[in-house]
């Protein structure tokens, strides 16, 4: 009898927050885009439903049900929730999509879901451990644990093997604010485990972006970088159709915001967005609002609709001069829009990682969680950004963010940003490209995942 040729199925568990699962969608796609491999999606019926189907439909997606039990509103009790969920469920599932020419062999899972790798090990399979931030967030993490009390924080600077000296302001809030989120500290802490245990480790990052913290992790650990994850038209333009993300909690105001960039001229325009989280208060919504007045420039800003309230009806009418207001807009074909020169965000690594693949200089206003550390990156070791710079009582002023605008967008400092920001998106697009880094570790992954 001809022997069967070696073949194999992936379950990926993401966390279900937008988020986590785009990253994970995307990577999936490149998995299957190979062939000899099958690629399941676990989620659960209230995300599914806001999932288009995939166009390529290569991916399935498996839908948990809930019933009538809806997903908690507090994080903690949601993670429980999901928790207890996911393990009443996955032998089913793993038994279901499981035949003799695709063996279930692997289940990649999101790192905070650390619970995942016990489940997939009770069942025989291996488990990859998939981390949605920076490989350096990772090692501050390690060495940061307040269990292990490695490197304990008094407010000094702090010195990490394969990082720059780190202060207080670039750490990640959970570092520095131990009573910020007791829970989420807790979690992202316990992320640790998964050095310990996963068989492999994957990052949404790439080997030059990060090469000494790569390099010395590597030493120590099975880690494949993957990234950048996004889709692929953006980039190496392999993937074909591939142009957007898996899922969208927003409906984005597409048409709207593409047609006012059409009519701005190249790199003057400036793209405002915090994410799907971030809220903030009153008076800096007032100073970031005058800011962006002043500042001359046009903008585009994207202000969800639970926020748009702390947005006065003066400015609301004075914007429409300069600026164009909108709840939700497509952010990769904004950021890679002739008329974008500047970036000011929150710096969410997923954000992050899509202005350096675009190659657009940022303005970072850190607010939380990693975003701090992605800031100290973009501003001091890969320099296609600036930081603004926070006021004594915590707010930055209206004349900061327009002096920062102005300092990437009309001064030499934005000329050389702009050259560093282009050179890092050939980067991103060579990991990614055939032979890069990250399509190497990709297939390498795969070859281990088949046997």
């Amino acid at each position: 009898m001809e022997e069967m040729p070696n073949k194999s199925h992936v379950l990926v568990l993401p966390f279900p927050v937008q988020g986590h699962i785009n990253p994970m969608v995307q990577f999936s796609k490149r998995l299957t885009s190979r062939g000899s491999v099958k690629v399941t999606l676990i989620t659960i019926d209230s995300v599914s439903k806001s999932m288009p189907i995939l166009e390529s439909g290569t991916i399935k997606i498996h839908s948990i049900p809930h019933d009538d039990d809806s997903p908690p509103e507090s994080y903690d009790l949601f993670l429980e929730w999901f928790h207890v969920l996911v393990s009443k469920n996955l032998t089913k599932i793993v038994e279901k999509l499981s035949d003799s020419e695709y063996p279930v062999k692997v289940v990649v899972f999101d790192s905070i879901t650390t619970w995942a790798i016990d489940l997939a090990h009770q069942l025989g399979l291996k488990g990859a451990a998939f981390f949605t931030q920076s490989c350096a967030l990772s090692v501050i993490y390690y060495h940061m644990d307040p269990e292990k009390s490695e490197v304990p924080f008094d407010g000094s600077p702090v010195s990490l093997p394969s990082l720059p000296l780190l202060e207080k302001q670039d750490l990640p809030s959970f570092v520095c604010q131990s009573d910020l989120y007791p829970s989420l500290r807790k979690l992202v802490f316990s992320r640790n485990i998964n050095f310990k245990k996963a068989d492999w480790l994957l990052f949404n990052s790439f080997d030059v972006l990060e090469k000494e913290v790569i390099d010395s992790l590597r030493s120590q650990y099975r880690i494949k970088t993957i990234g950048p994850i996004i889709p692929s038209m953006y980039l190496d333009k392999r993937l074909k159709d591939d142009k957007e993300y898996g899922l969208s909690l927003f409906k984005p105001n597409s048409e709207t915001c593409m047609k006012w960039l059409d009519s701005r001229e190249t790199g003057s325009v400036v793209y405002v967005s915090f994410g799907s989280l971030a809220s903030l208060g009153e008076q800096q919504m007032e100073e970031l609002a005058s800011g962006l007045m002043t500042s001359n420039c046009y903008f585009l800003w994207v202000v969800r609709a639970t926020e748009q309230d702390k947005l006065t009806e003066e400015f609301m009418s004075k914007s429409k001069e300069k600026g164009l207001i909108v709840n939700w807009c497509p952010q990769l074909d904004v950021l890679s829009h002739r008329a974008v020169g500047c970036f000011f965000t929150h710096c969410g690594w997923n954000s992050t990682l899509e202005a350096l693949s675009l190659g657009v200089p940022m303005v970072t206003m850190p607010q939380w969680s990693d975003q701090p550390t992605n800031a100290k990156f973009i501003c001091d070791v890969w320099q296609t950004g600036v930081r603004v710079k926070v006021g004594e009582n915590g707010v930055i002023t209206r004349e900061v963010v327009a002096s920062s605008i102005r300092e990437v967008m009309e001064e030499e400092k934005g000329v050389i940003l702009k050259e560093n920001a282009t050179k890092w998106k050939q980067l991103a697009k060579e990991a990614v490209d055939e032979g890069g880094s990250s399509d190497k570790n990709i297939e390498e992954f795969l070859k281990l995942v088949m046997h």
